[in-house]
């Protein structure tokens, strides 16, 4: 799934029973304290720290949203601007580098202008991107808002699960870091859901008018909506006692603590520890992650291999280009939304399985059985599109082929939802030793958004190419990762994270 890859801000993991779990694609890094918070006092602030969590995890729902709803409007701007498929997917993906961008830059602006700001500068540039895309004067024009935009999922990815792990109460880390992914595959599905109900309103085509614009508009312009929402709940939450007492502002870094974490704990002992953390903390050098035959430390070229795995499998062909993809087959524009809507539902309900299952049966049981699973149903999609008759918009598929290819198509997204989607982040937050983890999983994540940004460029030159060769390329990298697992993953469910790497 669409997920942007963070640059985590804390390093101080000690206690393996409240590791965070790493929130979106795309979207994780946490600090474990080693000062537990009170059971009583939790409980008593769980509310509290719920809402801010939330408010902060809408940034998630805005990434997942400006992601996948540019699936909706592929159709309207080409048929608008009269492009062809390179320059569809150019519009498309160039998201991404800005995604890369904004991921980079994220980092340095918490540390400058806190979390909250940070959060508001992301709430504004989504809010630019979503009117600006609305009126785009040329192609090039949409693709520079496009961009605006990216930057904005990359600042995204980042500030909202480091904010949510370093104010949420330590017993309740993990849950409350969960939100973050949780809002992700949200907002791939309400995106999904505004694209088919705004299409239906203009009857049936996104170049349909609505209010004297044409409905491709009002999908990338209505994130401005849940963008100016962003932006005020991020005015209704205090800044991290982190940034704070790093800003020497500790009385109000105590006055955060006491309200998040209670009155039962120790503030002079929290301060204490996390000033010591500030101090302490190692920032690892590129030549950190120098070493073997092959250049980097093997296990970075690991989390790489991860990061490129979860994106070669196609997934985000799903997300960026389901409708462009049933119409190639057939499918009028109105159903392939429709379709859309029900891939995006499946990846909510795998995620929920996900989230369920990762900390019970293990890293590594989870992945190879998504694996398998994905190889399986992109090999039958495959099998379905070799008997696609015809190209471009007289393509066809018989009725039989096409149910079959739905059908993979939605149990290739539960596979990955329930497994990849959400192992490769749980993993990429614990595998590294903690003296590289912040650099390590930068890199790794960086590649990640390259293999994302490679995969939605070439997929619509290749599936004019042949479509099922593109499912079989994609199926053959799923039964890959299988091997990859077995013999390159190491399980790190249970372990602390001073024995990894």
């Amino acid at each position: 799934m669409p997920g942007g890859p963070p640059r985590p801000l804390i390093e101080c993991e000690t206690s393996p029973a409240h590791s965070a779990v790493p929130a979106g694609p795309s979207t994780r890094g946490a600090c474990v304290s080693t000062t537990h918070t009170h059971p009583a006092a939790g409980e008593a602030h769980l509310g509290h720290a719920v809402f801010i969590s939330a408010a902060a995890a809408m940034g998630g729902f805005l990434f997942g949203y400006d992601s996948a709803v540019i699936n909706g409007a592929v159709t309207g701007i080409q048929k608008h601007f009269g492009v062809g498929n390179g320059e569809t997917a150019f519009v498309v993906a160039i998201a991404l580098l800005g995604s890369a961008a904004g991921a980079v830059a994220a980092g340095r602006l918490a540390d400058h202008l806190g979390r909250v700001r940070t959060m508001l500068l992301a709430a504004v540039l989504f809010a630019i991107s979503g009117i600006g895309s609305m009126f785009p004067p040329t192609i090039q024009v949409l693709a520079t808002w496009r961009v605006v935009g990216g930057v904005a999922i990359g600042i995204a990815s980042v500030i909202a699960p480091t904010y949510i792990a370093e104010v949420a109460p330590t017993a309740y880390r993990g849950r409350l870091a969960s939100f973050q992914q949780m809002a992700i595959v949200l907002g791939i599905t309400i995106s999904q859901l505004a694209n088919w109900a705004l299409n239906q309103a203009a009857g049936g085509e996104s170049t349909g008018h609505l209010g004297g614009i044409q409905a491709w508009q009002w999908m990338l312009g209505v994130e401005t909506i849940p963008a100016l929402v962003y932006g005020l709940m991020a005015l209704a939450i205090p800044e991290s006692p982190r940034y704070l007492i790093a800003d020497h502002r500790e009385a109000q870094a105590r006055e955060v603590l006491l309200e998040v974490e209670g009155e039962g704990v120790d503030l002079d002992a929290r301060v204490a520890e996390i000033r010591a953390v500030l101090e302490s903390t190692h920032k690892p050098r590129a030549k950190d992650l120098l070493g073997g035959r092959f250049g980097l430390l093997p296990i970075v070229w690991v989390g790489i291999g991860a990061s490129v795995f979860q994106q070669f499998v196609g997934i985000n062909v799903i997300f960026y280009y389901s409708s462009f993809l049933w119409q190639s087959v057939g499918i009028n524009e109105a159903n392939s939304l429709l379709i859309s809507l029900s891939t995006s539902i499946v990846n909510v309900i795998g995620t929920v399985v996900a989230m369920v299952l990762v900390d019970r049966i293990g890293r590594k049981p989870l992945a190879l059985a998504g694996s398998a699973g994905m190889a399986l149903s992109l090999a039958t999609a495959a099998w379905a599109f070799s008997y696609r008759q015809g190209t471009g918009d007289t393509a066809t598929l018989d009725d039989a082929h096409a149910t079959v290819a739905l059908v993979a198509a939605h149990v290739f997204v539960f596979c990955f939802a329930f497994s990849w989607g959400v192992v490769v982040w749980v993993l990429l937050g614990e595998m590294f030793p903690n003296r590289i983890r912040a650099l390590a999983l930068s890199v790794a994540a960086s590649a990640q958004w390259i293999a994302n940004w490679a995969i939605t460029v070439s997929f619509p030159d290749l599936a004019d190419w042949n479509l099922s060769a593109t499912y079989v390329i994609y199926a053959v990298f799923a039964l890959l990762s299988i091997p990859f697992v077995v013999f390159c993953i190491k399980e790190t469910k249970g372990r602390a994270l001073e024995e990894m790497g």
